[in-house]
């Protein structure tokens, strides 16, 4: 793997969330069905998690299937089910043997039951695995995930087991699908749209937003390796000036990252 020299291993994004977007339209430019594109998005993953892995990020999110998509033909929504499961059995062990494990956030149980139970099974054959967090958001939808959170301490404060004073930012966090993940710093979308699409809208609130034209088919290890090069160019303030930023003494510098 050629990983540029002029990449900086002490400030890489401990958490890389990417918007796997372009698979449709890459495989109509070349006048195959949208489930082609899908098919060689798998390729992509593959090539992106062994990246993240050997460079040393700690968490990568990926936004597999959105609780909107649901609403696709369901030739599609099929397939992507079939292409779910047959890449977990056919990845699970490559995962294990280098050391990344698995997790899903979203609406586990609207999934298949196939699904579910391929997922499980990964999940617990990966759960020893003390790498990289390979984060699969499946039938997710971040409004949805705020308002569950939101359901979640409303049903506490009624039952007094909390009080309304105790919810904080980080209270409110614990309720998230994310609660044991740290905060996305690096946002990734591929294929030239410039949205978030209902994707971590609590998480990303300072993340630094990359977009490429590239489609998701076409992502490859040197892509990811200029969003990292240009994150780590980008001054991250969180709403300090830049002349605070610049007084920060170098050995506390690494917790802004």
């Amino acid at each position: 793997m050629n990983i540029p020299e002029s990449i900086d291993r002490t400030k890489l994004p401990a958490h890389i969330a990417i918007i796997m977007d372009g698979n449709g339209r890459w495989a109509k430019e070349r006048g195959e069905d949208r489930v082609y594109g899908h098919y060689e998005g798998v390729v992509s993953v593959r090539d992106i998690v062994d990246a993240c892995g050997a460079i040393g990020v700690g968490h990568l999110t990926l936004y597999a299937f959105s609780a909107e998509n649901w609403n696709r033909p369901q030739a599609e929504v099929d397939a992507l089910m079939e292409l779910l499961v047959n890449t977990i059995r056919k990845e699970v062990d490559e995962l294990k043997k280098n050391n990344v494990r698995l997790h899903v956030i979203g609406d586990f149980y609207s999934l298949p039951a196939i699904c579910q139970k391929e997922l499980n099974e990964a999940k617990e054959m990966t759960a020893m695995n003390t790498g990289l967090n390979l984060i699969l958001a499946l039938s997710y939808g971040s409004r949805n995930e705020i308002v569950r959170a939101a359901k979640m301490i409303a049903e506490k404060v009624a039952a007094g087991t909390m009080h309304i004073d105790d919810i904080t930012d980080d209270t409110f966090g614990q309720h998230l699908y994310t609660s044991q993940f740290p905060d996305p710093e690096l946002m990734i979308r591929t294929s030239g749209e410039y949205r978030i699409s209902n994707f971590l809208l609590y998480q990303l609130a300072y993340a630094e937003l990359y977009f490429t034209n590239v489609h998701w088919p076409d992502f490859r290890q040197q892509h990811l390796f200029e969003a990292i090069l240009n994150y780590q160019q980008r001054e991250r303030r969180f709403g300090k000036t830049s002349e605070q930023i610049q007084t920060i003494k170098p050995e506390h510098a690494q917790g802004t990252n």
